[in-house]
């Protein structure tokens, strides 16, 4: 397949109502992905209302006008297809894959549910709901060996009152202390056409989708007064370090290394994707070679670095290891920090760029291989963007990295002085 970015076909509209329409045809299977990004994440989130995002994909499926609690559910798969929803800190997508013919099935599902949520969401449903976070946030976070690092990583990157400071799971007292009224204004505010973008991928024209959408969307209002995401784009560095040390019920200390980057979408964070790789990405990777291999300081299958791939601020690279018996916190911790400083110092080889440059191809067309993963990519380029032709930039971009811009980048933003380590130390080693 060529390193075009995105061989297929791309046509849009927009409603009256301001909601954005993409379609992707591609005959090749006779199935459909329906895709629905909000601009709604954790990011958007105002003071107290931490957590309102992702409830929301869960109140999504709790029922609406239309359709009873479960049903949503229930109907796609019992058509033969399936659904899933997820949140970050700067969106909330809805997704269904379907086969061809139940197409316009999918897009009744989801308009019903953008426009006719508020009136069937109840008093109890919110309750249940608040209660499937809370264990949630137990069985994630809170009650397995080291799954509240990110939620531990977030406040060391970003600081209080920055977008990304918390993570999307919120805080449960923000959640419990919200009453019905609060998560319906919620829900108007943000879950408005004017504010969402419309995915098709698949067996599907472009001109039927126009007009299915037309009838199930268009007739819902759009939102004139959408508020503003906080501007999160610059992070003062503070010159100093941040460094904290967990003991915990963990089988092995574990090290964290972060660092703010560039935006998602940016040069820059070409860059730092191409850089996150040398570094982290497999039995090649800089962190393998030295640490698993070499000194012998961390267990294999727990080395790796990657970007967070967040496209409204400095997005963050993570480096993290696992200590082998005996090797302490410390050790492992200044073993990953010299790794990756460096990638500033010794210069990246053309058989390590190479490698990269493959595994990320490899990896982009296993994405845009599935027409789920071509409807998300697209809603994605769309919502962030502007435009979803703009998903046929990433690829190529990554491709024309050199060396030179990897060692750039690693002394721009892999400072010492600007880093974030979170150490982990199981309990009888304190």
């Amino acid at each position: 397949m060529p390193d075009s970015g995105y061989p297929w076909p791309i046509e849009t509209t927009r409603l009256d109502n301001g909601l954005r329409v993409v379609v992707s045809e591609d005959r090749a299977a006779p199935a459909v992905a329906v895709n629905l990004w909000y601009d709604v994440g954790s990011r958007h989130e105002p003071h107290g209302q931490t957590g309102f995002a992702h409830l929301f994909e869960h109140l999504m499926f709790e029922g609406s006008v239309n359709v009873a609690k479960t049903e949503h559910m229930k109907l796609v798969q019992g058509n033969g297809g399936t659904l899933n929803a997820t949140t970050n800190p700067d969106r909330t997508n809805y997704f269904e894959t379907v086969p061809a013919e139940h197409l316009e099935l999918a897009l009744w599902l989801e308009a019903d549910r953008m426009g006719g949520l508020v009136p069937a969401l109840t008093q109890e449903t919110l309750d249940n709901q608040r209660d499937v976070v809370k264990n949630e946030r137990r069985q994630r976070y809170e009650n397995v060996p080291y799954g509240d690092a990110w939620l531990r990583l977030l406040p060391l990157l970003y600081p209080p009152g920055h977008p990304y400071h918390h993570a999307t799971i919120g805080s449960m007292a923000d959640l419990n202390a919200a009453d019905l009224a609060t998560f319906q204004a919620f829900h108007a505010t943000y879950y408005a056409p004017n504010n969402a973008v419309l995915t098709v991928t698949g067996d599907a024209d472009a001109a039927e989708v126009f007009k299915l959408a037309e009838r199930y969307f268009g007739a819902i209002p759009g939102r004139a007064d959408i508020p503003a995401a906080p501007d999160g784009r610059t992070v003062p560095a503070t010159g100093r370090p941040a460094v904290e040390q967990v003991t915990a019920d963990v089988p092995a200390p574990r090290v964290y290394v972060a660092h703010r980057t560039h935006p998602y979408g940016s040069p820059g964070y070409d860059v730092v994707t191409v850089l996150a790789t040398i570094l982290g990405n497999g039995r090649g990777s800089r962190l393998y070679q030295r640490l698993a291999d070499g000194e012998r300081i961390a267990q294999p299958d727990s080395v790796g670095a990657y970007g967070v791939d967040l496209a409204h601020a400095p997005a963050p690279l993570i480096a993290t290891a696992t200590a082998r018996p005996g090797v302490t916190g410390q050790r492992l911790a200044a073993g990953l920090a010299e790794v990756v400083d460096e990638l500033a110092t010794v210069p990246v080889t053309a058989a390590e760029l190479d490698r990269a440059k493959a595994m990320l191809s490899t990896q982009w067309w296993r994405q845009l291989a599935t027409v789920e993963g071509r409807a998300d990519a697209l809603g994605r380029y769309a919502t962030q963007f502007g435009d979803p032709a703009k998903v046929g930039e990433r690829l190529p971009a990554w491709l024309a990295v050199t060396a030179e811009q990897v060692a750039e980048a690693a002394a721009e933003v892999l400072r010492a002085d600007d880093r974030a380590t979170l150490t982990y130390l199981p309990e009888e080693t304190s």
